[in-house]
């Protein structure tokens, strides 16, 4: 009787196998998306803002969407947005994507060493921003630059950050695209990936033990919900119900590796909610009113002390993961053309001429009046400096920005360097006028 208990019965079964994620499309291969399934806009329902967590599950495992087919604005999670509004939110993604084009193009020119596109994702970062308060906090990725754009946040400012010249705020300290500003209530980015979520958590805890009535946004990618900073800050949104909204941008790609190896294959990245009794939305990423929408309801959420909503964003990262990046070797060149949620620039413009707010004539004009504009400020901040035009920074900034009282060792340092220099002949502190 013992044998057949711990040996004998397991004779007839199979061996033991790890499933191994494997993308659907390599290079080469023909892509079909059919399989994706896209929902009806307008046929999601949107609860009260105040309705308990776990009385709409479903919302986390469908897609929300607004724009239709015909460019129509239906459903529940339809805004009530002004021509103006539109029109803002229109302009702000343009000028992401020509931001992105002009700084790109100066990367591969050798005026910086590094950029990061967010092509087919402006809707994510912009649409979110408007829907969010001024002085709310941001805790971006690395792939959010329209939330400073749509802040109206000075392009020059951030191509100085970018090209690390004299201009730069953060004095050279940060990589390219690795913006902060507190004036800008955006957070710095952090290269290491989701440690912006425990960060949002604790701002928007500190917010509401203060009584504040600010909230805290924070953004990573789907393949950083494997990070254990992503969890721990779940748990602690999840018990102290902070005032944080938790946007998971699924492009489908983290780098090289498709999202099946952070968990796409078994569930949704809106599905995580779930597991830890808050709002989830899944939502069409690539529809500015969605984002809109579904951003403006979790910030209700957030503010009238409902907890924390986690927005899943469904997207598609049409551009290489970086300037250091060829998607080429790893994915087939149709998937962007064949996502089948397009292009939310050109819907959202569609939108707006189907409802008489918008005219072909008016976007081309737009485009080239933007297209000059950063091209403006790219000869602005370039006039600071730029890669391989030597030292912008003065050294005794080296010691700035890091803590807020200089610690005794380095006060020494800093001292001995200021007597090196000055024994050099070669000053290149500001003490000594700069160079």
């Amino acid at each position: 009787m013992e044998s057949d208990l711990t040996g004998d019965t397991r004779a007839n079964l199979p061996p033991l196998q790890l499933h191994v994620p494997e993308p659907k499309y390599r290079p080469g291969d023909t892509v079909d998306f059919s399989d994706i399934d896209v929902p009806p806009a307008g046929s999601a329902r949107r609860p009260d803002p105040g309705e308990p967590a776990e009385a709409f599950h479903e919302l986390a495992y469908g897609l929300v969407r607004v724009l239709d087919d015909e460019g129509r604005a239906v459903g529940p999670w339809a805004p009530r947005l002004s021509g103006e509004q539109l029109r803002r939110m229109l302009r702000y993604m343009v000028t992401v994507r020509a931001f992105d084009e002009r700084m790109f193009r100066a990367q591969r020119q050798g005026k910086t060493s590094f950029y990061m596109k967010c092509t087919g994702e402006e809707a994510v970062a912009v649409a979110a921003t408007m829907a969010l308060q001024r002085d709310d906090m941001a805790f971006p990725s690395y792939r959010q630059q329209g939330i400073l754009i749509a802040r109206d946040w000075s392009l020059v400012d951030m191509m100085n950050q970018i090209y690390s010249n004299k201009g730069d705020r953060l004095h050279g300290k940060q990589l390219p695209i690795m913006y902060s500003t507190r004036e800008g209530a955006f957070f710095s980015i952090s290269g290491n990936l989701a440690t912006q979520y425990p960060q949002a958590v604790g701002w928007a805890m500190a917010s509401a033990a203060k009584g504040d009535t600010r909230i805290a946004a924070t953004w990573c990618g789907e393949g950083s919900t494997a990070e254990g900073d992503f969890h721990s800050a779940l748990t602690f949104a999840t018990v102290y119900r902070a005032p944080v909204i938790f946007n998971v941008v699924n492009n489908q790609w983290a780098i090289s590796s498709f999202s099946g190896f952070a968990g796409a294959e078994a569930t949704t990245f809106a599905a995580r909610a779930v597991g830890y009794g808050i709002a989830g939305l899944r939502i069409d990423g690539n529809d500015a009113l969605a984002v809109y929408a579904a951003t403006e309801w979790a910030a209700e959420r957030a503010r009238t002390n409902q907890g924390p909503t986690l927005i899943e964003h469904f997207t598609y990262r049409a551009e290489g993961h970086s300037t250091s990046d060829d998607p080429s070797q790893y994915r087939s060149a149709e998937e962007a053309s064949e996502w089948p949620l397009g292009d939310p620039i050109a819907r959202l413009k569609d939108h707006m001429i189907a409802i008489g707010e918008w005219d072909e004539d008016r976007h081309k004009a737009q485009d080239l009046e933007i297209a000059e504009m950063v091209k403006k400020a790219q000869k602005e901040a370039e006039a600071n400096g730029i890669l391989g035009h030597g030292l912008h920074q003065p050294l005794d900034t080296l010691f700035e920005g890091v803590f807020e009282d200089l610690p005794w060792h380095l006060k020494e340092q800093q001292a001995q360097m200021m007597a090196e220099e000055e024994a050099s002949g070669r000053p290149w502190s500001r003490k000594e006028g700069g160079k």
